[in-house]
């Protein structure tokens, strides 16, 4: 049975590369940032430099990211720029925070990584608890955690030892993987406790450490965790990676690895002032910048604050609109789209890229990934290219990679001119497509579809029939879609900057309008919040469903549902036809064209009822395609007495009740009161919430401006009570 649990993204972890580790040193607080292009020098200020292994690290910047590679031939170390105004402040230290996914090549290696990085915090550890295989001494797993997990017992309570114990729940949990890895499954990085660095010197754990385990263990990071692993494979496929139209240029550029971001003369000063200047208004703004060995731009990535947000309701379905690469527009723009409570398109980053290999696609969606907190998409959807299905593969390879239908129904007419113009194909392909409800059907009415028009022996047909599980409908029924690609005969999926960005439109003007853009946007999704509180919405039927969802979800939601339930009328008959306990499988019966068409034109639907969890599935899937119940679903729980759609059904990203405030991660609140940046990032976050929930209403901006000149109030009477 399909419920809400089916939507959450996986927290698997990808296969490691040990190639290369990640290394982070301070220096300096005062930077510059150099960016070359087309062999020309432009120096400007900014907060990073990255600086490759063997170069000399320049003095004046606070962050070096230093990129370390074993000396395989087949490995090439690049430079790549990171600058978060979120993230992005230096912390000084040289162990990354622990987090899920993280692989050690032994365990002593995990517990002295864990050990280094609290020597570091201040904190000691200690083991928690550990097991063993079966009649085996043989280690399987073990829990770390901080040295004031729990409390005294009652019998070390009557010591006269100082309390140390805060019952701090910081811990990280490592299990044995593949005989010969050892992965963190659980972290948990809160702790409810002050540092004291002097005395966590002397605990068990750090006083172990002699000079010989002294040595910096870097874990094996997995790519779905907050730092990207950064690589190259110069090696050639002599397959050919890319889409149909693109091939020769994608052969062309696996050959030239050195290749750069195609830039005219002033794009490069483009771009980084739009970046610097985004960045005074947004703070949280990310992007991150992919350097040649010889310093030349090879792709860049960036993300405002409100996407990063969005993402947090809105990860379960992405699409990747490359839509500028394969039509060779004058920018080689590609963006990660969602969609919003409305059913609304949303921006969840951009990239410009120098090429379409594998290569490039993996920095990319590292990129994308790290500033997403690591959290993979459950379905991903682009265009049909084998670097993309390449790269998803390798970097989300539990996501559900699928190809949009509108596209790929366009490059099958592209592909078979002789026939474009020919209706009865055109007819056939589309029943093929869209009207086959089980995969027997499919597959013998597209087999009866090239015979009879004579096309079986094209190669390209073939080998799309062959990838037929990323594309057709049938074969996509336990997918999450969100309404975000099309099921339907003449629905297609428009490109996000559609109307926007056409073939000649030039990075600078691109830029110009990029911020218009969003706001434009974000003006949309204000309106429709505004439309969606009306309390009478209009009633169409007698239906209790309707009733029930029209005070629940948004407006466009609930016209949708709406047709639904509308079209519960042309359901003309339910039969039982099997029972296996509580579970019932129905057949509803449902006449097409409505009014007198004939019996010939009624098609039948399997809709699966268990009554004892109220749980309803249908085969033709429109909960999962679209996110709301059908009208053959809503037919079976009206059969069954069943009065209202249940909770499982009713997602939270449609509800128009449901707060969503685009404002970043809170994260923990414990903050070290001795650190100055970390009181400026908390208070800052903890402004930008009561920002955002001023902005609902009057009275809600009345309250939140009085609270706010009465809080300055008090924070300068501090300050005065200090000079007195």
């Amino acid at each position: 049975m399909t419920d809400c649990s089916t939507f959450s993204p996986s927290d698997d972890p990808l296969s490691p590369n040990h190639n290369l580790g990640i290394t982070m040193e301070e220096v300096s607080e005062n930077s510059e940032q150099l960016l070359e292009n087309e062999g020309n020098d432009l120096e400007n200020e900014c907060e990073h430099v990255l600086d490759n292994e063997g170069n000399e690290l320049d003095n004046d910047c606070e962050q070096v990211f230093e990129i370390e590679g074993n000396d395989h031939e087949n490995i090439t170390d690049f430079d790549t720029t990171i600058v978060d105004g979120e993230n992005g402040m230096s912390q000084g230290k040289n162990y990354l925070a622990p987090v899920v996914g993280m692989e050690f090549e032994s365990y002593d290696d995990a517990y002295s990584y864990y050990n280094c990085y609290a020597k570091e915090l201040g904190f000691a550890i200690r083991v928690k608890s550990s097991w063993t295989k079966r009649n085996s001494k043989e280690k399987r797993g073990a829990v770390l955690c901080c040295n004031c997990e729990g409390f005294k017992t009652i019998k070390e309570a009557n010591s006269r030892r100082k309390e140390t114990r805060t019952g701090c729940l910081a811990m990280i949990r490592l299990r044995l993987v593949e005989s010969n890895r050892w992965r963190v499954d659980e972290v948990k990085l809160e702790h409810n406790h002050s540092f004291d660095p002097e005395r966590a010197q002397n605990s068990k754990s750090h006083k172990k450490m002699d000079a010989g385990s002294k040595r910096k263990v870097e874990p094996a990071l997995d790519v779905e965790v907050r730092t990207i692993k950064l690589y190259r494979t110069p090696t050639i496929d002599s397959m050919g990676y890319g889409n149909s139209n693109s091939s020769e240029r994608e052969n062309s550029n696996h050959m030239d690895q050195s290749k750069h971001l195609n830039l005219k003369k002033g794009d490069a000063e483009v771009i980084y002032s739009f970046f610097c200047r985004v960045q005074l208004t947004n703070p949280n703004f990310f992007y991150l910048m992919d350097l040649s060995d010889d310093g030349h731009l090879r792709n860049v990535f960036w993300i405002d604050s409100r996407s990063r947000a969005a993402y947090g309701y809105f990860s379960d379905v992405v699409a990747l609109d490359t839509l500028c690469l394969a039509n060779k527009y004058e920018i080689p723009l590609l963006a990660f789209v969602g969609v919003n409570h409305h059913g609304q398109p949303i921006l969840l980053g951009c990239g410009l890229v120098a090429d379409e290999t594998p290569e490039t696609y993996i920095w990319l969606f590292r990129a994308w990934l790290t500033c997403m907190s690591g959290r993979p998409p459950q379905t991903i959807i682009t265009d049909q290219c084998k670097a993309l299905q390449s790269a998803i593969a390798e970097v989300f390879p539990r996501a559900h990679h699928r190809l949009c239908l509108s596209l790929v129904m366009q490059r099958i007419l592209a592909k078979l001119g002789d026939l474009l113009e020919s209706e009865p194909f055109q007819t056939a392909l589309n029943r093929t497509v869209y009207e086959s409800i089980k995969i027997d059907e499919f597959e013998l009415a597209w087999e009866d579809m090239i015979l009879r028009f004579g096309i079986k022996s094209n190669e390209w047909l073939r080998t799309l029939y062959e990838d037929r599980e990323r594309w057709a409908p049938v074969y996509s029924k336990d997918t999450f879609f969100a309404g975000l690609s099309t099921f339907q005969q003449g629905e297609s999926m428009n490109s996000f900057f559609n109307g926007y960005v056409h073939e000649q439109t030039s990075l600078k003007e691109f830029f110009d309008m990029y911020e218009f853009i969003l706001q434009k946007g974000y003006q949309k999704e204000a309106v429709d919040d505004l439309e969606s509180r009306d309390p009478n919405p209009t009633l169409k039927t007698r239906s209790y469903y309707e009733l029930q969802l029209s005070s629940l979800y948004t407006k466009e939601i609930y016209e949708k549902f709406q047709g639904e339930v509308g079209m519960m009328s042309s359901c003309i008959g339910i039969t039982q036809l099997h029972a296996v306990g509580p579970i019932v499988t129905y057949i509803v019966k449902e006449r097409e064209g409505g009014g007198d068409a004939n019996m010939r034109d009624v098609r039948n639907f399997e809709v699966m009822f268990d009554k004892a969890g109220a749980e309803v599935r249908c085969i033709c899937s429109c909960f999962n395609f679209k996110g709301y119940v059908c009208r053959h679903a809503m037919c079976v729980l009206n059969y069954n007495g069943v009065e209202e759609i249940p909770p499982q059904y009713i997602l939270s990203r449609w509800r128009k009740d449901f707060k969503r405030l685009y404002i970043p991660d809170l994260g923990s609140n414990n903050v070290d009161i001795t650190n100055p940046v970390q009181w400026f990032d908390h208070l800052y976050r903890r402004a930008l919430q009561v920002v955002e929930e001023g902005m609902t209403s009057q009275d809600h901006y009345m309250v939140a401006w009085q609270a706010f000149k009465e809080s300055l109030n008090k924070v300068r009477l501090v300050a005065a009570e200090k000079h007195v």
